[in-house]
């Protein structure tokens, strides 16, 4: 009776005006989405018009259900809602246990998700609608062949992010003789497989080139990645989650779904002008971050690896709160070891205490402050640092001069003045945070011995108006906030 129903031509008419309503409605939403997390403000709206909006997106895909299986529409809801339920209870599994420091490698795991959909997508379209020599066929077969090439990219580059960023793998780069010369040829090959593909008929004729398509793609997605050290990370991350939005674009093609186009779309431009910040805030060219070789990993030993800089000297968590308080303006500037150390709460009660005492306290924030673009704001956020006290670099580089303070926690290669000194240096013109300006400057750091994502010495930590703070970060300044 239920199906009887469903089946109606008006009832499926109401469907199908319904789903096109829906669609628009969700693409402005995620756009509003994408406005509102531009500013951390608003970030949290912005979160939640990208939630209401993939709700709206979901039941409209019950919708294409229904209408495209009108003889049986229950089974197709029945299976849908069961897709559902399984992967929402994996993901918010996963997202409860994540910790904030495991971020990046979740969101590159994520990636190669979309990447494999895409791959499956691709083929099942392909096997249920083979070439046969038409026009029409002929572009949804090359619309195929991109789908494939993207995702498989996608699929196996984010794989090997997630190995890299977890540490289950060196993060040092692999750096093969000829291997931009191996990745063209691969890059090549995929092209002349795709053309090969559009100009088959049947499963017989095109298997061929869709499965060597496929495995040079998953082979040139991994090796794109393996090629890139850890200095590169954060741009790899938000190149991946543009890679991730091309692929949608393309299953979206595929599959003749114009929200999953405006989406995937929406996400691939927005990765690709991410990347694109990233890449200025390290002096680096994409192209150089994709032809890799940088960033390998960090010295085991600490010391000057290029130049003596001499010998640092270092200060206690009393002495700096005794410098703290009788200071007047301060900036923090936190790094990736902040995150580790999951000292951003007793930062942001520093931060409190700091301001109740009277003190202008700033913090100030670098692109790549971190293995993922805004990972140090969402920390900040997530302590309750009040956003009108975070800067990006470019809004409180010029005021060092006029800080009596800089407290660095876990920062390194962000703040490291080689990148303006030093032509010869790994880093050299990459934009840093003026720290070395301020009146002092104090350093949380483990050990002497720890170097950046660059492997590179950092000179601020022997400079005259520099003491180093050695220890856990989170422990360090919970010792401060005792002693104030």
């Amino acid at each position: 009776m239920a199906n009887d129903f469903i089946s109606n031509p008006a009832i499926l008419d109401g469907f199908t005006r319904f789903q096109s309503v829906a669609y628009i409605l969700a693409a402005l939403l995620f756009i509003l989405a994408l406005a509102g997390l531009s500013k951390q403000k608003s970030a949290k709206m912005g979160n939640n018009w990208g939630i209401l909006g993939m709700i709206i997106a979901l039941v409209a895909t019950l919708s294409i259900g229904v209408v495209a299986y009108a003889h049986d529409p229950m089974l197709a809801i029945g299976l849908m809602i069961g897709a559902i339920v399984v992967g929402g209870a994996i993901g918010i599994f996963k997202a409860v246990r994540v910790k904030m420091t495991a971020m990046p490698e979740l969101v590159a795991m994520l990636h190669s998700f979309v990447g494999a959909a895409a791959v499956l997508v691709g083929i099942n379209s392909f096997l249920a609608d083979p070439g046969n020599g038409t026009y029409d066929n002929a572009f949804h077969m090359g619309e195929v062949g991109l789908a494939v090439f993207i995702g498989a990219v996608t699929l196996t580059g984010s794989i090997v992010a997630w190995l890299k960023l977890s540490a289950k793998i060196s993060g040092k780069p692999l750096t093969i003789p000829g291997r931009n010369a191996v990745n063209l040829v691969m890059v090549l090959a995929c092209i002349a497989m795709i053309a090969w593909f559009v100009n088959t008929r049947g499963v017989e004729g095109g298997t061929v080139p869709l499965a060597v398509l496929t495995v040079v793609s998953l082979v040139l997605g991994a090796h794109l990645v393996l090629a890139i050290g850890g200095g590169d990370m954060p741009v790899v991350v938000s190149m991946l989650n543009s890679y991730s939005g091309w692929a949608a674009a393309m299953a979206g093609f595929t599959l003749g779904n114009d929200l999953l186009i405006i989406t995937g779309s929406l996400v691939g431009s927005s990765g690709a002008f991410l990347s694109n910040i990233m890449c200025k805030g390290m002096n680096r060219s994409f192209v150089s971050v994709i032809l890799g070789g940088f960033g390998g990993d960090a010295p085991k030993k600490g010391g000057a690896a290029e130049h003596d800089y001499g010998t640092h000297t270092e200060v206690t968590p009393a002495e700096v709160a005794e410098l703290l308080r009788e200071s007047k303006r301060v900036v923090v500037t936190p790094g990736y070891g902040m995150a580790v150390a999951q000292a951003q709460f007793p930062v942001a009660d520093l931060t409190r205490k700091l301001i109740d005492m009277g003190v202008e306290v700033q913090f100030g924030i670098h692109p790549v402050a971190g293995r993922m673009p805004g990972h140090m704001n969402v920390l900040l956020a997530e302590a309750k640092v009040p956003y009108e006290s975070v800067f990006e670099m470019d809004e409180i580089n010029d005021e060092f001069g006029d800080v009596d303070v800089a407290l660095v926690i876990g920062a390194n290669d962000t703040v490291n003045p080689a990148a303006e000194t030093e032509p010869d240096s790994p880093i050299a013109g990459m934009p840093v945070l003026r720290v070395w300006d301020a009146g002092k400057v104090i350093v949380s750091k483990r050990s002497m011995g720890n170097a950046g994502y660059a492997g590179v010495q950092n000179p601020l930590f022997f400079n005259d108006n520099t003491d180093m703070m050695l220890g856990d970060a989170k422990e360090s300044v919970e010792a401060i906030i005792a002693a104030l």
